[in-house]
């Protein structure tokens, strides 16, 4: 079966203990929605840097990521069925990135 991965862009930090709480929570029930489908849960990512030809850029690229998951489903309208449910779109502050990891 193919994976896909998604790449979360956005969101935020809960700055509450209860907002901690809630956040993973929601995160928790999500993946386990996904069942055996959930290939890899991620984790959310630091800062990144961009390497290119000329040198590092520390400003995270154009459309920084906060973060990965990695899934399994039958094809691409599946796997974006799975990303709806994610609740770093529940406050209009992140996006699901859903790209298929192709079998080389």
């Amino acid at each position: 079966m193919p994976k896909y991965v998604f790449v979360y862009h956005g969101g935020g930090r809960p700055e509450s203990p209860e907002d901690v709480e809630s956040v993973m929570a929601a995160w928790s029930n999500w993946m386990a929605g996904m069942g055996d489908a959930l290939v890899d849960g991620g984790n959310p990512v630091g800062m990144s840097k961009t390497v290119t030809s000329s040198g590092i850029q520390d400003d995270g690229g154009a459309n920084p990521v906060s973060g990965y998951t990695l899934v399994n489903a039958p094809d691409m309208a599946a796997a974006c069925e799975m990303a709806k449910g994610c609740p770093i779109l529940e406050n209009g502050l992140g996006t699901v990135e859903v790209a298929e990891a192709m079998e080389m």
